[in-house]
């Protein structure tokens, strides 16, 4: 019998919670933090070798993860971080865990525009290619060349799809539907503008979401697509439903389309005050809101 020798980094029964901005989550059966994206490689192959389940979280935003875990491998992507940055041409290349808010202030210093809008997102470069992220008029796929990706159930090997092949719109890639994972990825910025003016803009984009949204507390950013033309935050709190609580979930005070962990709330309380909230919007206006949130359970 041929013994297959577990990759470096590799953990057993990891609870999850802590790797999520909503603190909440199960354990993982195995875990890992690879570094660079020969190690993720290695460890989404044995993984698939051995037969299990795989998942790749960055940030934890945007992500609710079962009070049960995770089976099989999550890889935890937030320490493959790094970028290169082009002023004279507004070339950047980032890896996937790299914080999309470190990449804006990198590029604003740069002189680079086209990320100020990105300085407030609590997630990664792969996320947010992940999920078309976006605010405040900007999105990814504005920018974005590029992703270098891997399926790790073909040939094993990273390839690149181009931004055209991604079929981006609102808070959607194919990404969403395809087992696929992000190594790193490319965009072009605006080169050329005073460095001052752009990190001015970025720090005021700032400044404008963590004065209307509940920084200080656990959340995954906003919960639900807005229904366009219409706000999914604004229909919420024109319900009355903001400080509606379940168990130790709120929906937050400060903005409706915030659920927020008070203390203590279980993945279960969080699900059923989102499912609450989208049957009383159902009911009121005949809308069932979407969420940007990506539910992950044991048999996912």
């Amino acid at each position: 019998m041929t013994t297959v020798l577990r990759p470096v980094g590799l953990k057993a029964a990891i609870s999850l919670a802590e790797f999520t901005t909503w603190k909440v989550g199960g354990p993982a059966q195995w875990f890992a933090e690879p570094e660079t994206a020969a190690a993720l490689i290695s460890l989404s192959r044995w993984a698939v070798g051995e037969g299990l389940a795989l998942q790749l979280i960055g940030a934890g935003s945007n992500l609710l993860i079962d009070d049960a875990g995770l089976a099989g491998l999550t890889l935890c992507n937030r320490r493959l971080q790094g970028s290169v940055l082009e002023a004279h041409s507004g070339l950047v290349e980032a890896q996937a865990g790299e914080p999309i808010p470190t990449l804006a202030r990198k590029a604003a210093r740069a002189g680079l525009s086209g990320l100020e809008w990105a300085v407030g997102i609590p997630g990664t470069v792969g996320g947010a290619v992940v999920m078309n992220a976006g605010a405040q008029g900007g999105c990814t796929a504005d920018w974005l060349v590029e992703a270098t990706v891997l399926d790790p159930w073909g040939n094993g090997e990273p390839f690149v799809l181009k931004a055209a092949e991604l079929d981006f719109a609102y808070r959607h890639s194919r990404l969403q539907a395809e087992p696929l994972l992000v190594l790193s990825a490319r965009f072009r910025l605006a080169a050329g503008h005073d460095p001052a003016e752009i990190s001015r803009r970025t720090s005021g984009n700032l400044q404008s979401r963590t004065s209307s949204q509940p920084y200080q507390q656990p959340s995954c950013g906003s919960v639900f697509r807005n229904p366009e033309p219409r706000k999914a935050g604004q229909l919420i709190e024109n319900l009355g439903l903001k400080g509606t609580r379940l168990g130790g979930a709120q929906v937050s005070p400060l903005h409706a389309n915030f659920i927020v962990n008070t203390g203590g709330a279980t993945a279960a309380e969080i699900d059923a005050l989102i499912t609450l909230v989208q049957e009383r919007v159902q009911a009121a206006h005949g809308l069932w809101l979407h969420p940007e949130v990506k539910r992950l359970g044991p048999r996912t």
